[in-house]
Protein backbone atom coordinates (compact mmCIF):
# COMPACT_ATOMS: atom_id res chain seq x y z
CA UNK A 1 0.00 0.00 0.00
CA UNK A 2 1.62 3.07 -1.23
CA UNK A 3 1.07 6.36 0.57
CA UNK A 4 2.41 9.60 -0.22
CA UNK A 5 4.19 11.90 2.32
CA UNK A 6 3.22 15.99 2.35
CA UNK A 7 6.11 16.83 3.52
CA UNK A 8 9.32 15.33 2.41
CA UNK A 9 7.26 14.86 -0.89
CA UNK A 10 7.67 10.70 -2.03
CA UNK A 11 5.15 7.58 -2.04
CA UNK A 12 6.53 4.81 -0.22
CA UNK A 13 4.86 1.51 0.77
CA UNK A 14 3.56 1.63 4.32
CA UNK A 15 4.34 -2.20 4.84
CA UNK A 16 7.97 -1.98 3.96
CA UNK A 17 8.59 1.34 6.19
CA UNK A 18 6.48 -0.86 8.99
CA UNK A 19 8.42 -4.04 8.53
CA UNK A 20 12.15 -2.40 8.16
CA UNK A 21 11.25 -0.11 11.38
CA UNK A 22 9.86 -3.59 13.41
CA UNK A 23 13.40 -5.48 12.60
CA UNK A 24 15.63 -2.36 13.08
CA UNK A 25 13.55 -2.12 16.58
CA UNK A 26 14.45 -5.93 17.00
CA UNK A 27 17.96 -5.48 16.63
CA UNK A 28 18.06 -2.76 19.02
CA UNK A 29 16.53 -4.68 21.94
CA UNK A 30 18.82 -6.92 21.29
CA UNK A 31 22.22 -5.44 21.22
CA UNK A 32 21.00 -2.43 23.13
CA UNK A 33 22.08 -0.18 20.75
CA UNK A 34 19.80 2.43 18.93
CA UNK A 35 18.73 1.67 15.51
CA UNK A 36 18.88 5.00 13.85
CA UNK A 37 22.48 4.28 11.88
CA UNK A 38 20.85 1.33 10.42
CA UNK A 39 17.05 3.19 9.76
CA UNK A 40 18.19 5.84 8.13
CA UNK A 41 20.18 4.62 5.47
CA UNK A 42 17.49 2.35 4.75
CA UNK A 43 14.81 5.38 4.49
CA UNK A 44 17.57 6.63 2.02
CA UNK A 45 17.33 3.98 0.15
CA UNK A 46 13.33 3.84 -0.42
CA UNK A 47 13.79 7.42 -1.72
CA UNK A 48 13.36 9.73 1.13
CA UNK A 49 16.38 12.74 0.85
CA UNK A 50 18.75 12.72 3.55
CA UNK A 51 18.10 15.28 5.10
CA UNK A 52 14.92 14.39 5.90
CA UNK A 53 15.52 10.80 7.02
CA UNK A 54 17.72 12.45 9.28
CA UNK A 55 15.61 14.77 11.26
CA UNK A 56 12.31 12.11 11.33
CA UNK A 57 14.35 8.89 12.04
CA UNK A 58 15.86 11.87 15.25
CA UNK A 59 11.72 11.92 15.94
CA UNK A 60 11.60 8.15 16.03
CA UNK A 61 14.74 7.65 18.42
CA UNK A 62 12.92 10.17 20.72
CA UNK A 63 9.85 7.52 20.75
CA UNK A 64 11.76 4.21 21.56
CA UNK A 65 14.30 5.99 23.97
CA UNK A 66 11.34 7.59 25.89
CA UNK A 67 9.84 4.13 26.14
CA UNK A 68 13.10 2.38 27.38
CA UNK A 69 13.70 5.01 30.01
CA UNK A 70 10.21 4.51 31.44
CA UNK A 71 10.97 1.08 32.04
CA UNK A 72 13.99 2.00 33.70
CA UNK A 73 12.89 4.89 35.75
CA UNK A 74 9.82 2.63 36.76
CA UNK A 75 12.84 0.03 37.73
CA UNK A 76 15.13 2.81 39.34
CA UNK A 77 18.11 1.83 37.37
CA UNK A 78 19.14 5.22 35.88
CA UNK A 79 21.38 8.17 37.73
CA UNK A 80 19.96 11.26 37.13
CA UNK A 81 22.32 13.40 37.98
CA UNK A 82 24.70 11.69 35.61
CA UNK A 83 22.43 11.97 32.72
CA UNK A 84 21.69 15.73 33.19
CA UNK A 85 25.42 16.45 32.89
CA UNK A 86 25.37 14.54 29.67
CA UNK A 87 22.08 16.40 28.36
CA UNK A 88 24.15 19.69 28.89
CA UNK A 89 26.75 18.64 26.71
CA UNK A 90 24.53 17.01 24.40
CA UNK A 91 22.66 20.27 23.90
CA UNK A 92 25.53 22.70 23.24
CA UNK A 93 26.56 19.46 20.55
CA UNK A 94 23.25 19.77 19.01
CA UNK A 95 23.17 23.58 18.22
CA UNK A 96 26.47 23.21 16.74
CA UNK A 97 25.65 20.38 14.78
CA UNK A 98 22.36 21.72 13.45
CA UNK A 99 24.39 25.17 12.78
CA UNK A 100 27.36 22.60 10.50
CA UNK A 101 24.22 20.96 8.76
CA UNK A 102 22.65 24.60 7.97
CA UNK A 103 26.44 25.49 6.20
CA UNK A 104 25.91 22.46 4.41
CA UNK A 105 22.39 22.40 3.32
CA UNK A 106 23.13 26.31 2.72
CA UNK A 107 25.77 25.43 -0.22
CA UNK A 108 24.06 22.04 -1.45
CA UNK A 109 26.67 19.42 -0.15
CA UNK A 110 24.46 17.98 3.18
CA UNK A 111 23.01 14.91 1.49
CA UNK A 112 26.78 14.08 0.28
CA UNK A 113 27.61 14.86 3.65
CA UNK A 114 25.58 13.00 5.64
CA UNK A 115 26.10 9.55 2.93
CA UNK A 116 29.70 9.74 3.70
CA UNK A 117 29.46 10.29 7.53
CA UNK A 118 26.88 6.81 7.46
CA UNK A 119 29.47 5.35 4.99
CA UNK A 120 32.57 5.91 7.32
CA UNK A 121 30.75 5.84 10.73
CA UNK A 122 29.21 2.29 9.80
CA UNK A 123 32.78 0.72 8.34
CA UNK A 124 34.25 1.55 11.42
CA UNK A 125 32.08 0.58 13.71
CA UNK A 126 31.08 -2.73 12.12
CA UNK A 127 34.59 -3.33 11.56
CA UNK A 128 35.26 -3.02 15.55
CA UNK A 129 32.16 -5.17 15.62
CA UNK A 130 33.18 -7.71 13.64
CA UNK A 131 36.63 -8.03 15.52
CA UNK A 132 34.99 -8.03 18.72
CA UNK A 133 32.41 -10.71 18.16
CA UNK A 134 35.13 -12.88 16.49
CA UNK A 135 36.75 -12.54 19.90
CA UNK A 136 33.92 -13.61 21.51
CA UNK A 137 33.35 -16.95 20.11
CA UNK A 138 36.62 -17.83 20.08
CA UNK A 139 36.92 -16.94 23.88
CA UNK A 140 34.06 -19.26 24.67
CA UNK A 141 34.76 -22.05 22.60
CA UNK A 142 37.98 -22.12 24.13
CA UNK A 143 36.12 -20.98 27.58
CA UNK A 144 38.40 -18.70 28.33
CA UNK A 145 36.76 -15.60 30.82
CA UNK A 146 38.80 -12.49 30.91
CA UNK A 147 38.36 -10.25 33.81
CA UNK A 148 38.53 -6.48 32.63
CA UNK A 149 38.98 -3.48 34.47
CA UNK A 150 36.14 -1.13 34.47
CA UNK A 151 37.45 1.95 34.75
CA UNK A 152 40.72 3.57 33.91
CA UNK A 153 41.58 6.73 35.21
CA UNK A 154 42.10 9.19 31.79
CA UNK A 155 43.01 13.03 31.32
CA UNK A 156 39.48 14.39 31.01
CA UNK A 157 39.11 12.43 35.26
CA UNK A 158 41.60 15.08 36.22
CA UNK A 159 39.61 18.54 34.68
CA UNK A 160 38.13 21.13 37.01
CA UNK A 161 34.93 20.86 38.36
CA UNK A 162 34.75 17.88 40.40
CA UNK A 163 31.16 16.43 41.51
CA UNK A 164 30.07 13.45 43.28
CA UNK A 165 27.60 11.21 41.59
CA UNK A 166 25.62 9.52 44.61
CA UNK A 167 24.21 6.94 42.18
CA UNK A 168 26.85 5.74 40.51
CA UNK A 169 29.14 6.11 43.67
CA UNK A 170 31.72 7.56 41.59
CA UNK A 171 33.59 11.35 42.19
CA UNK A 172 35.01 12.65 39.27
CA UNK A 173 35.21 16.13 37.11
CA UNK A 174 31.36 16.84 35.62
CA UNK A 175 33.47 17.69 32.14
CA UNK A 176 33.56 13.85 31.43
CA UNK A 177 29.58 13.83 30.87
CA UNK A 178 29.71 16.68 29.38
CA UNK A 179 32.16 16.28 26.38
CA UNK A 180 30.87 13.29 25.52
CA UNK A 181 27.28 14.11 25.27
CA UNK A 182 28.67 17.10 23.30
CA UNK A 183 30.15 14.73 20.81
CA UNK A 184 26.84 12.61 21.17
CA UNK A 185 24.50 15.61 20.57
CA UNK A 186 26.69 16.65 17.25
CA UNK A 187 26.26 13.38 16.11
CA UNK A 188 22.53 13.04 16.77
CA UNK A 189 22.04 16.45 14.79
CA UNK A 190 23.93 15.52 11.58
CA UNK A 191 23.00 12.03 11.29
CA UNK A 192 19.62 11.62 13.25
CA UNK A 193 21.07 8.79 15.27
CA UNK A 194 20.99 8.21 19.43
CA UNK A 195 24.48 7.92 19.49
CA UNK A 196 24.08 5.03 21.77
CA UNK A 197 27.11 3.20 19.95
CA UNK A 198 29.31 6.03 21.30
CA UNK A 199 27.72 6.86 24.74
CA UNK A 200 27.30 3.27 25.83
CA UNK A 201 31.03 2.42 25.64
CA UNK A 202 31.42 6.03 26.81
CA UNK A 203 29.79 5.78 29.83
CA UNK A 204 30.78 1.96 30.41
CA UNK A 205 34.68 2.70 30.19
CA UNK A 206 35.47 6.17 30.06
CA UNK A 207 32.75 7.33 33.13
CA UNK A 208 33.15 4.32 34.78
CA UNK A 209 29.36 4.05 35.84
CA UNK A 210 28.01 0.52 36.82
CA UNK A 211 26.54 -1.14 34.16
CA UNK A 212 23.17 -1.65 35.18
CA UNK A 213 22.85 1.73 35.25
CA UNK A 214 24.37 2.48 32.14
CA UNK A 215 21.22 1.85 29.38
CA UNK A 216 18.31 3.65 31.39
CA UNK A 217 21.06 6.98 31.64
CA UNK A 218 21.96 6.64 28.16
CA UNK A 219 18.12 6.45 27.03
CA UNK A 220 17.19 9.64 29.53
CA UNK A 221 19.88 11.28 27.93
CA UNK A 222 19.01 10.37 24.33
CA UNK A 223 15.29 11.64 24.90
CA UNK A 224 16.44 14.97 25.47
CA UNK A 225 18.76 15.23 22.79
CA UNK A 226 16.34 13.62 20.24
CA UNK A 227 13.43 16.35 21.20
CA UNK A 228 16.25 19.14 20.77
CA UNK A 229 16.65 17.37 17.28
CA UNK A 230 13.40 17.29 16.41
CA UNK A 231 12.28 20.94 17.35
CA UNK A 232 15.63 22.68 15.52
CA UNK A 233 14.46 20.27 12.17
CA UNK A 234 11.29 20.94 12.88
CA UNK A 235 11.58 25.08 12.67
CA UNK A 236 14.85 25.23 10.50
CA UNK A 237 14.03 22.95 7.59
CA UNK A 238 10.44 21.86 8.05
CA UNK A 239 11.27 18.54 7.20
CA UNK A 240 9.19 16.15 9.95
CA UNK A 241 6.54 14.44 8.49
CA UNK A 242 4.26 13.12 11.08
CA UNK A 243 2.46 10.48 8.50
CA UNK A 244 6.32 8.85 8.03
CA UNK A 245 6.90 9.36 11.83
CA UNK A 246 4.18 7.32 12.67
CA UNK A 247 5.12 4.29 11.04
CA UNK A 248 8.34 4.17 12.21
CA UNK A 249 7.50 4.59 15.90
CA UNK A 250 4.75 1.66 16.07
CA UNK A 251 7.46 -0.51 14.25
CA UNK A 252 10.37 0.22 16.07
CA UNK A 253 8.72 0.18 19.50
CA UNK A 254 6.95 -3.46 18.61
CA UNK A 255 10.36 -4.40 17.33
CA UNK A 256 12.49 -3.18 20.62
CA UNK A 257 10.03 -4.55 22.54
CA UNK A 258 10.69 -8.17 21.08
CA UNK A 259 14.45 -7.42 20.92
CA UNK A 260 14.43 -6.90 24.23
CA UNK A 261 12.41 -10.31 25.29
CA UNK A 262 14.73 -12.31 22.65
CA UNK A 263 18.08 -10.76 24.27
CA UNK A 264 16.94 -12.33 27.69
CA UNK A 265 17.03 -15.51 26.26
CA UNK A 266 19.74 -15.96 23.88
CA UNK A 267 23.65 -15.47 23.80
CA UNK A 268 24.06 -12.63 21.14
CA UNK A 269 27.55 -13.00 20.50
CA UNK A 270 27.18 -15.04 17.42
CA UNK A 271 24.23 -12.24 16.46
CA UNK A 272 26.99 -9.51 17.44
CA UNK A 273 29.34 -10.76 14.29
CA UNK A 274 26.15 -11.06 11.95
CA UNK A 275 24.93 -7.66 12.91
CA UNK A 276 28.46 -6.42 12.16
CA UNK A 277 28.35 -7.93 8.78
CA UNK A 278 25.05 -6.31 8.46
CA UNK A 279 26.60 -2.92 9.30
CA UNK A 280 29.50 -3.09 7.13
CA UNK A 281 27.42 -4.00 3.93
CA UNK A 282 25.00 -0.99 4.44
CA UNK A 283 28.03 0.91 4.75
CA UNK A 284 29.06 -0.50 1.05
CA UNK A 285 25.78 0.36 -0.49
CA UNK A 286 25.68 3.60 0.75
CA UNK A 287 28.99 3.84 -0.41
CA UNK A 288 27.85 2.71 -4.06
CA UNK A 289 24.50 4.96 -3.57
CA UNK A 290 26.50 7.79 -2.97
CA UNK A 291 29.27 7.82 -5.75
CA UNK A 292 27.43 5.54 -8.51
CA UNK A 293 23.85 5.81 -8.02
CA UNK A 294 23.22 9.45 -7.78
CA UNK A 295 20.88 10.01 -10.73
CA UNK A 296 18.43 7.03 -10.02
CA UNK A 297 18.61 8.61 -6.73
CA UNK A 298 17.35 12.14 -7.89
CA UNK A 299 14.42 10.11 -9.88
CA UNK A 300 13.07 8.64 -7.55
CA UNK A 301 13.10 11.25 -4.99
CA UNK A 302 11.37 13.56 -8.02
CA UNK A 303 7.77 11.79 -7.27
CA UNK A 304 6.24 15.69 -8.13
CA UNK A 305 3.74 17.16 -5.57
CA UNK A 306 0.07 14.98 -5.98
CA UNK A 307 -3.29 15.73 -4.66
CA UNK A 308 -3.25 15.75 -1.34
CA UNK A 309 -5.54 14.63 1.00
CA UNK A 310 -7.64 16.91 3.67
CA UNK A 311 -5.33 15.14 6.47
CA UNK A 312 -2.10 15.77 4.48
CA UNK A 313 -2.96 19.02 3.11
CA UNK A 314 -3.70 20.17 7.40
CA UNK A 315 -0.14 18.55 8.25
CA UNK A 316 1.61 20.01 5.22
CA UNK A 317 0.36 23.38 5.91
CA UNK A 318 0.81 22.90 9.69
CA UNK A 319 4.66 22.44 9.33
CA UNK A 320 5.05 25.70 7.03
CA UNK A 321 2.94 27.85 8.70
CA UNK A 322 3.40 26.97 12.30
CA UNK A 323 6.92 25.18 12.77
CA UNK A 324 7.54 25.57 16.25
CA UNK A 325 4.44 24.10 17.00
CA UNK A 326 4.42 21.13 15.02
CA UNK A 327 7.93 20.51 16.42
CA UNK A 328 5.93 20.17 19.55
CA UNK A 329 3.27 18.37 18.57
CA UNK A 330 5.98 15.96 17.29
CA UNK A 331 7.63 15.40 20.07
CA UNK A 332 4.19 14.88 22.29
CA UNK A 333 3.74 12.39 19.64
CA UNK A 334 6.73 10.61 20.45
CA UNK A 335 6.51 10.92 23.96
CA UNK A 336 2.82 9.76 24.33
CA UNK A 337 3.73 6.54 22.58
CA UNK A 338 7.24 5.78 23.84
CA UNK A 339 5.47 6.12 27.49
CA UNK A 340 1.96 3.72 26.59
CA UNK A 341 4.40 1.42 25.41
CA UNK A 342 6.27 0.89 28.50
CA UNK A 343 3.54 1.06 30.50
CA UNK A 344 1.90 -1.41 28.37
CA UNK A 345 5.07 -3.51 28.53
CA UNK A 346 4.81 -3.28 32.34
CA UNK A 347 1.01 -4.25 33.09
CA UNK A 348 1.29 -7.51 30.72
CA UNK A 349 4.65 -8.46 32.53
CA UNK A 350 3.17 -8.21 35.82
CA UNK A 351 0.09 -10.22 34.60
CA UNK A 352 2.65 -12.98 33.40
CA UNK A 353 4.28 -13.05 36.87
CA UNK A 354 1.28 -13.13 38.66
CA UNK A 355 -0.93 -16.08 36.10
CA UNK A 356 2.68 -17.98 35.06
CA UNK A 357 5.15 -17.23 37.35
CA UNK A 358 7.57 -20.16 36.10
CA UNK A 359 7.34 -18.74 32.50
Amino acid sequence: MEVFLPIAEVSVNIFTIFSLSTVVGILSGLFGVGGGFLMTPFLIFLGIPPSYAVANEANNILATSVSGSTTHWLKDTLDYKMGIMIIVGGTAGTIIGILTFTYFKEIGKINIVISLAYMYILAIIGTLMLVEGAREIDRAKKKIVLKKKLHSHYWIHGLPLKMRFKKSKLYESAFAPIIIGLIVGFIAAIMGVGGAFILVPAMIYIIGMPTKLVPGTSLFATVFVSAIVTILHAFNYGSIDLILVSMLILGSIIGVQVGQKLGERIDSAELKTLLAILLLLVGIAIAYDSFFAEEAVKEVVSNGTKNLGPFSTFIRDLSKNFPIQYGIISIIFAIVLGVAAAIIRRFFSNLRKKYMPSA
